[in-house]
C-alpha cells in the first residue's frame, strides 16, 4: 500500500526574502511522518493571490492533503482567508464560538475589541472549523474529491495546536497509510565516505522496505534508518536488529543510539553520574552553556558559563595568569587550559570547559582566522587541542561549540 502523500505550503513573502526562517515546515513534516504520512513537497509561496492559487492548483494533483500556514491574520495584507472563500466556493458567516474566544481574549488583556479583530470570526461556510486555543484566527478544514486542506496561522504556537488537537487526529482516522518508524546513531570521528565504506556489508543486508541516510555535520554524521510497513511491532523490532548492527560495527564512533543532539547525550550522561560541569567562553560568546541549558533539567548538572571576552576578565574572574596572556597569547593552548581548570574551579564543579579563538572576520595578531583552542578537564588531567574551523562567523562559533562538548563528552569516555 503506497503511503498517504502530504504537501506543505507556507505563505508569505518574509519566508521568501529570508527575513523568517520556516520551522513551521519541518515541525509539521516530523508530526506527520509520525502517523505514516509521506510529505514529499514543501513550498513557499508569496502573498499574492496569484501565487497561492497557483500552488493549490498544482499541489492537489500531487497529493492527498495539502497544508496551508499564514495569511490568516486581521490585516490588509493577509489574504489567504478570502482566497479559499473564492477558490472553494463558499461565503463568510460569523462562527459564534469564535467570536466568544475572540471577545475573550481581548477583554483579558483590557483592550478594545474592534471590528477587525471580530472578522476573525467570519469563516467561510463550507469549511469545517478548527478552533485556536492559542489566537484569534481559527483553522479552516476544506474536503475536495476525496482530497484533505488545511489552512492554519502561520505563528508557530498556534498552528502547533491546531495540528495537535484538531488536524492530526482528523488525518489518522481519514487516511490509512504504512507505519514508519526511524531509528538514528549520532556517530563522530569518521567522514560518511568512511562510514560507508566500515558498514557497507550491513547496508547491503538491509531489506528494501528499511533504507539507510547519511546526515553529515561538522565532525558528526547521524545515521537514519527508516522503514515502512503494515505491522509495527515486527517493524520496529527489525529496524532495532538493524541498528545494533550498525553500532558494534561502529562501536569506536558511535555517540548515541537515539536522535539525540550532544548537549542531551551530555546531559544524561551527568545526571545519571551524578556530575556537573562549569564552562569559560570566550569566542564562543555563552552559547555552550546555551546549549546546555536547552535540555531539560540542566539545572541537575550545568553549573554555569562565564562569557570572559575580555582579556583582563580572563585574568580577574576566571583565574588566568596575566603573564600566560602576554606570553602565549589570548588564543592559545595555555590560555584555553587555564580557562577550562578556572572554570571548574570557580563553579565547583567536576568538569571544566575553556574556549578561546578567533572566529573572524579578521585574523589577531598572526593567529589565522578560524582558529580556536579547547580545553576540557576534570579533577584528574587536561586536554588541550587546536582546531581550524573554515566557515564565516557564525559558523564558526556554532561549530566551536558543537566540539567543545564533543571534547569533553570524548574525555568522559576516555577517548582522548
Amino acid at each position: 500500500m503506497a503511503n498517504t502523500k502530504a504537501i506543505i505550503i507556507t505563505i508569505g513573502d518574509e519566508l521568501l526574502i529570508g527575513q523568517t526562517i520556516d520551522t513551521n515546515s519541518a515541525w509539521m513534516a516530523q508530526r506527520l511522518n509520525e502517523i505514516g504520512i509521506d510529505v514529499v513537497r514543501r513550498v513557499a509561496v508569496g502573498d499574492t493571490k496569484e501565487a497561492i492559487w497557483n500552488a493549490l492548483d498544482e499541489e492537489l494533483t500531487k497529493a492527498e492533503i495539502v497544508l496551508i500556514t499564514g495569511g490568516l491574520g486581521p490585516t490588509a495584507d493577509d489574504i489567504t482567508k478570502p482566497l479559499l472563500l473564492e477558490y472553494f466556493g463558499g461565503k463568510l458567516v460569523r462562527n459564534q464560538m469564535v467570536e466568544n474566544h475572540v471577545r475573550e481574549i481581548f477583554e483579558k488583556r483590557n483592550l478594545p475589541v474592534i471590528e477587525r479583530n471580530l472578522m476573525q470570526a467570519d469563516v467561510p461556510d463550507n469549511c469545517e472549523v478548527l478552533f485556536n486555543a492559542r489566537g484569534t484566527a481559527p483553522g479552516m478544514l476544506f474536503r475536495k474529491e476525496h482530497k484533505l486542506i488545511v489552512a492554519m496561522p502561520g505563528v508557530p504556537e498556534e498552528m502547533k495546536s491546531i495540528m495537535v488537537a484538531h488536524v492530526l487526529p482528523i488525518i489518522s482516522s481519514s487516511f490509512h497509510s504504512d507505519f514508519i518508524v526511524h531509528q538514528t546513531i549520532l556517530t563522530a570521528g569518521l567522514g560518511e565516505s568512511f562510514l560507508a565504506e566500515k558498514i557497507v556489508d550491513e547496508e547491503s543486508a538491509l531489506p528494501d522496505y528499511i533504507k539507510l541516510a547519511y546526515l553529515p555535520h561538522y565532525r558528526f554524521v547521524k545515521l537514519r534508518l527508516t522503514g515502512k510497513g503494515k505491522d509495527h511491532e515486527r517493524l520496529k523490532k527489525e529496524i532495532e536488529f538493524h541498528k545494533n548492527q550498525l553500532a558494534k560495527k561502529l562501536e569506536e564512533h558511535v555517540v548515541a543510539l537515539d536522535d539525540f543532539t550532544l548537549e542531551q547525550v551530555l546531559g544524561k550522561l551527568m545526571t545519571e553520574q551524578g556530575k556537573t560541569i562549569g564552562i569559560a567562553e570566550s569566542c564562543t560568546g555563552g552559547l555552550i552553556g546555551h546549549k546546555l541549558t536547552q535540555v531539560v533539567g540542566s539545572s541537575k548538572f550545568f553549573k554555569g558559563s562565564m562569557v570572559c571576552y575580555d582579556a583582563a576578565i580572563k585574568s580577574s574572574v576566571v583565574g588566568v595568569d596575566e603573564n600566560t596572556i602576554l606570553e602565549k597569547g589570548v588564543v592559545s593552548e595555555e590560555v584555553a587550559s587555564e580557562l577550562a581548570i578556572g572554570a571548574m574551579k570557580f563553579m565547583k564543579s567536576d568538569f571544566g570547559i575553556g574556549v578561546t579563538g578567533v572566529l573572524g572576520p579578521k585574523m589577531e595578531g598572526d593567529v589565522p582566522v578560524g582558529t580556536v583552542w579547547i580545553g576540557v578537564c576534570n579533577h584528574d588531567k587536561t586536554i588541550t587541542q587546536s582546531f581550524h574551523f573554515p566557515y564565516g562567523r557564525d559558523k564558526n562559533k556554532e561549530i566551536a561549540a558543537d566540539v567543545a562538548l564533543l571534547q569533553l563528552w570524548k574525555l568522559t569516555q576516555g577517548k582522548i
